[in-house]
């Protein structure tokens, strides 16, 4: 019966590894029952009865009730989960030795060695042992060395429960010097809430100078199981927690760009038709406010616009990125919200807005040409006027009427000379009227008065002269009745012929006096000033032009070669991810940096434009090359710096965190015996279970075939990590995501509203609550929500 009794105890060592090594364990027992260890009756019992009773049925003496072998081939069954042979049913030894015997047949089955097995032991223990020390790690007046005299107080219990279940005890109240209180309160709630039977008694733990550690191992593996299915449910919370968190991230990046977009394609529509405006402003005041309007929207406007176009590119990249490690379908914007269709958006403002640039140019050309001919044309028809000031009264004069024959002899020669003056001043008004024409200028006071005044002065001539005609006639007549002297009327008639003669081929000789010359004297020093102004704003234009083609010549080729270098500089850096990360910050941060250089040059450009300057021989380097090739390296490095950004995303996806490599690192040093970095099977285990693995033989040996397969019998630490790189991963599938789901709801097919609120975070919860349909099912209670629709839908398996 001593075999029995030592199988039924080192089946309680086994339970207190979680069974991760079953056959081991069982094995164990027989060593010690070569080794007679006896344990105390009363823990083993509970802890046989706390399996027992799953099959219906208990023990009250382990020697007595374990002698057929029936019950020891039962918790066998529970314990293992699997079948043994059918027990005999005789009632003699040999029937009873037989029942035994197929106990440690099934035993053998397993491949379990009989001997050296103390590493196991050992490693189990040591497993364990962290196991404990991590979760207690973080309470006052705990510090877990032992299965002995650490659990003496009964904080050490009461830290375990408290850490799972921190709504059954108020650890804050415990006291250290209450052994015996801190005990019972851990036995009592773990009896009551966790169905963990009372192995032991608070009275002899703390009596006792050393307890039993195999007892205590016992109980407190019974924790270990316990807590596993809601260490179980917590890394299902867990998992869905971080899909969940994924999804609602991906979601608002979608929601941003949907949003930008929107924006960004709005204000290109608004910002076209200002710029497809074509309607000249008649004063060059106003096409230059034009323009300056248009500086604004180049300097002040457009800079955010472009910033956000760059922006939206990034985000859409980063987000299929996500949405790609995540498992999730890509990203599809709305229709006309593509980042091509914004693009071919961006490409038509920026033509549309090349056109009004030019046409403005042209127009403040023009605008300047028509003001010179404006002025040209007031100077001459002041010139005009001023002649023809007091030559209609002059006209209009009748003094011939009472004048002599003399008399209007001079009249008639000064007569002469002014049509000869009207003639020259001929083509004058004909100069006046070209100009006139192409200004389409037609003011009442100047151009319209000037024809008015050619053609009354033309007419006022021709009455003039008709009427000296018969004046002249009329005279001849009276001179006639009066004088009778033949002589003279004939001398009279032959004068009046010949200055009638005279109005159509004597020469004009004009003599000018001292009034005439006066105003000719001022206007040449007019002149000669207007010609050095015009010198010296001609030298002040070619120093302008200079000093923008200095500054050209130097940031044009200076934004070539910048480009050429990000094009190459995520390739030649060596070094991580991080490094190339830094180097291309910092490379933006230089470029940053240089924005002065472009902004001086836009005030040189203004300055040009301020001038009337539109041509410049001394550089090839336009504003908008520079514009437009700044915006450019500015794109560039920020997609650089995003494309780097998505390959740490995608490295960090498929690994794992700081502070989780940390915990890998001490676990595995911790297990690295030989300091070699290596770990053999025996440890490796022992490390899976300080780590909160509940494995079974099978399954131990499928992760072996991964961490070791070319079957070295090591496990280095590169493996380790990969591992538990898959094991952590932050990638998860629709499948994993239904199985968290199906743990949460008890293996249901469906989930009720209070498990969400209680198993998920309150933002969580209410998330799935607001998007899981209706539960259809036969065995679905009102308010059953569906998780495996919802699970498919957040991989695009199906629609929420």
């Amino acid at each position: 019966m001593l075999i029995i009794q030592s199988c039924v105890h080192m089946c309680s060592h086994l339970h207190a590894v979680g069974w991760l090594c079953c056959w081991h364990a069982v094995a164990m027992l027989l060593k010690s029952f070569l080794s007679c260890c006896v344990f105390p009756d009363q823990t083993f019992t509970a802890w046989c009865n706390s399996h027992l009773r799953k099959a219906g049925t208990q023990i009250e003496n382990i020697e007595e009730d374990f002698r057929n072998g029936l019950k020891l081939m039962l918790l066998l069954e529970v314990i293992s989960g699997e079948r043994l042979p059918k027990p005999d049913k005789g009632k003699m030894r040999f029937h009873k030795i037989a029942n035994v015997n197929k106990a440690l047949d099934f035993i053998c089955s397993k491949g379990v060695k009989l001997v050296s097995i103390g590493a196991e032991e050992t490693s189990a223990k040591e497993g364990l042992l962290l196991w404990c020390q991590r979760k207690t790690a973080p309470y006052r007046n705990v510090n877990v060395q032992n299965f002995h005299i650490s659990w003496k107080d009964g904080l050490a219990l009461c830290a375990l429960i408290h850490r799972h279940r921190p709504d059954l005890i108020d650890y804050s109240k415990l006291r250290k010097d209450d052994p015996i209180g801190n005990l019972n309160t851990a036995f009592e709630v773990a009896e009551k809430f966790l169905d963990i039977p009372r192995m032991l008694d608070a009275e002899d733990i703390v009596n006792t100078p050393k307890p039993d550690e195999k007892a205590i191992m016992t109980y407190v593996s019974c924790f270990y199981h316990a807590f596993a299915g809601a260490e179980q449910a917590e890394t299902a919370a867990n998992r869905i927690c971080k899909v969940l968190a994924v999804n609602q991230e991906n979601e608002k990046l979608m929601e941003e760009y949907e949003k930008l977009a929107s924006e960004l394609l709005e204000w290109i529509r608004r910002t076209i038709p200002w710029l497809e405006n074509r309607v000249a402003e008649q004063t060059m005041r106003a096409m230059q406010q034009k323009l300056e309007d248009f500086r604004d929207y180049r300097r002040v406007h457009k800079p955010p616009r472009v910033q956000e176009k760059c922006q939206l590119e990034i985000n859409f990249n980063t987000l299929q990125t996500k949405l790609r490690l995540s498992n999730r379908p890509a990203f599809m914007p709305s229709e006309g919200k593509m980042v091509s269709d914004i693009a071919n958006a961006w490409k038509g403002l920026e033509q549309v807005e090349k056109g009004y640039e030019e046409w403005l140019l042209t127009e403040i050309r023009r605008l300047e040409r028509l003001d010179h001919l404006a002025e040209k044309f007031k100077q001459k028809c002041a010139m005009h006027e001023a002649w023809t000031s007091g030559k209609e009264d002059l006209l209009s004069q009748k003094d011939y009427e009472s004048a002599s024959l003399m008399e209007i002899r001079a009249l008639m020669r000064k007569h002469e000379a002014f049509e000869s003056d009207l003639a020259a001043h001929q083509d004058r008004v004909e100069q006046i009227a070209a100009i006139a024409q192409e200004l389409k200028y037609d003011k009442p006071t100047t151009f319209r008065m000037l024809r008015l005044f050619d053609v009354s002065s033309k007419t006022l001539i021709t009455f003039y002269n008709a009427v000296l005609e018969s004046e002249i006639r009329n005279g001849i007549m009276v001179w006639g009745t009066k004088c009778q002297d033949i002589t003279k009327l004939y001398k009279l008639l032959n004068i009046a012929l010949k200055i009638c003669g005279c109005m159509n081929h004597q020469a004009l000789q004009v003599t000018y006096d001292e009034t005439t010359i006066r105003p000719v004297k001022h206007l040449v020093p007019l002149r000669d000033q207007m010609l050095q102004e015009e010198v010296a704003r001609q030298q002040a234009n070619e120093r302008l032009r200079r000093q923008f083609a200095a500054q050209a010549n130097i940031i044009g080729p200076w934004i070539q070669t910048k480009m050429e270098e990000i094009s190459h500089v995520s390739v030649d850096i060596a070094g991580s991810l991080e490094e190339q990360m830094n180097s291309l910050k910092q490379y933006e941060q230089n470029i940053i940096n240089y924005k002065s250089n472009i902004d001086k040059l836009e005030g040189d450009h203004q300055l040009s434009q301020e001038s009337l300057i539109f041509d410049n021989k001394h550089t090839n380097y336009s504003m908008e090359h520079v514009r437009v090739g700044w915006e450019q390296l500015l794109t560039t490095i920020a997609r650089t710096i995003n494309e780097v950004e998505n390959q740490i995303l995608t490295r960090d996806a498929k690994g794992i965190s700081q502070e989780q490599l940390n915990e890998f690192r001490a676990s595995f040093n911790h297990f690295d015996r030989k300091r070699n970095g290596m770990m053999d099977p025996d440890d490796f285990r022992a490390c899976l279970i300080s780590m909160g693995y509940d494995l079974g033989e099978v399954e131990f040996a499928r992760i072996m075939t991964l961490v070791d397969p070319n079957n070295t019998g090591v496990v280095t630490f590169q493996a380790f990590i990969d591992f538990m790189t898959r094991e952590t991963a932050e990638t998860d599938t629709a499948e994993q995501v239904m199985a968290s789901f199906k743990i949460l709801a008890s293996d249901k097919n469906y989930i009720t509203v209070d498990e969400l609120r209680r198993e998920l975070p309150p933002e969580q919860a209410e998330y799935c609550i607001s998007r899981m349909t209706r539960y259809v099912g036969p065995d679905a209670p009102p308010g059953a929500l569906d998780y495996i629709s919802f699970s498919s839908a957040l991989y695009g398996e199906s629609d929420l």
